[in-house]
């Protein structure tokens, strides 16, 4: 068969071969490193930004990295030691795996690189057979035949993995139970009760505030920092669990009865809380956040909340007042007027909230709007109906929804 030499192939789609004969290498691409450096940005860049922006809002139910209370820390603590405990396990596992077979794959390499004869080879099986059926005999007669080398390795890793699993076991019980201690009641007293009931799909949270002042609001419970506040739960549907992973483990609200469980915050912030028992077809839509405030801070919402609704002060709100009372006051309460409903959300001071419909909504004009129009488009299933209003009917509504702050 005939060579032919390289530079003396045609060139196909690309520069001609040089005149005096000598090979030429193919350019590199650069468009293609070009690209891959520009790939390689974006990804660093993608990762710089997805560290910033979860620096700045962290996952909501980060619990294994996030604690804001001495009643979540304990229970971080746990969790990583936990987590590291089950990662040294299987890393032994498969470090144990991983000799095992490397000695299997060294046994096998030595028989294939033996040079004995198949007559050798054979009589070496005959002695093996013969003194396993003697070390058979030895065991049936009770003599004390002598273990291999082999199993008595074999023997004290078993021995040691047991010992150790034990030790580690009992260290893990006894660090829960430490730990359960630890959270089961707060360091002092608590000033401040909040009575939570769980419905279907939405929190009700009653105030009896030690200056006599009592209200109800929904879905969002504020707290005072570096003060613990006693949780008092029912349920009046179904089972629910009550759980802000950054201040406290979970507890279940059953109906007709009261569990309780306690809650403090170290510094100021907004922590997302949620649903953990199965509850119907909404029990991922049934959130609520936990506002811990200053002290200061704290006594000035509660003195806001507990006064009534503010008298709408135009003919546009009042107007809309007029429709939420025929429309609405069956189910709400908003104290101060006529509306004295009890099956939904205590709405005296609707529009100071962060969220409406437990969490689904950011609590804006437009959204409170669409979530009386199209309630069940947004959480099918749940007890607000969907009204159908005329574009006046629904700018005037909103501006007396607008007035209670």
């Amino acid at each position: 068969m005939l060579h032919v030499p390289r530079h003396a192939r045609p060139q196909r789609d690309g520069p001609a071969a040089p005149a005096n004969g000598t090979a030429m290498s193919p350019p590199r691409p650069v468009h293609a490193r070009a690209a891959r450096r520009l790939l390689v940005a974006q990804v660093i860049g993608c990762v710089a930004a997805s560290e910033c922006h979860a620096k700045a809002t962290p996952t909501p139910l980060a619990y294994f990295l996030h604690s804001a209370g001495p009643a979540s820390a304990p229970v971080r603590l746990l969790g990583w030691g936990l987590a590291a405990l089950c990662v040294g396990v299987c890393v032994a596992i498969a470090t144990l795996l991983a000799l095992a077979f490397r000695g299997t794959r060294e046994a096998a390499d030595l028989s294939l690189q033996s040079d004995a004869t198949p007559e050798d080879k054979e009589a070496e099986a005959r002695g093996a057979a013969a003194e396993g059926r003697a070390n058979r005999g030895n065991a049936s007669g009770n003599d004390s035949g002598t273990a291999s080398p082999t199993d008595r390795v074999a023997n004290r890793i078993v021995g040691f993995g047991t010992a150790i699993s034990t030790v580690l076991l009992f260290g893990a019980l006894l660090s829960m139970l430490r730990v359960l201690a630890a959270v089961a009641d707060p360091p002092r007293a608590s000033t401040l009760t909040v009575h939570v009931t769980a419905y279907d799909w939405w929190w009700k949270a009653s105030y009896s505030t030690p200056s006599g002042a009592s209200f109800a609001t929904a879905n969002e419970i504020h707290i005072p920092t570096g003060e613990p506040v006693q949780i008092e739960l029912e349920s009046a549907d179904v089972i629910h669990a009550f759980w802000v992973p950054a201040l406290a483990g979970k507890t279940q609200a059953i109906p007709g009865q009261v569990n309780r469980q306690w809650i403090e915050a170290d510094h100021p912030g907004i922590w997302r809380g949620q649903c953990t028992q199965f509850c119907g077809p909404q029990h991922a839509h049934m959130a609520l956040e936990v506002v811990a405030e200053p002290p200061a801070a704290f006594a000035r919402w509660t003195g806001n909340q507990a006064r009534p609704a503010a008298t709408p002060g135009n003919a546009a709100a009042q107007h809309g007042a007029q429709i939420f009372m025929a429309r609405c006051a069956a189910c709400h309460t908003v104290r101060g007027t006529d509306a004295t409903g009890a099956q939904g959300p205590d709405l005296t001071h609707l529009a100071s909230r962060r969220l409406i419909a437990a969490g689904a909504l950011a609590n804006t004009s437009a959204n409170r709007l669409d979530w009386i129009a199209h309630a069940q488009r947004i959480k099918p299933g749940s007890l607000m109906p969907g009204f159908v209003l005329t574009p006046a009917e629904a700018g005037d509504l909103a501006a007396w929804l607008d007035t209670l702050q």
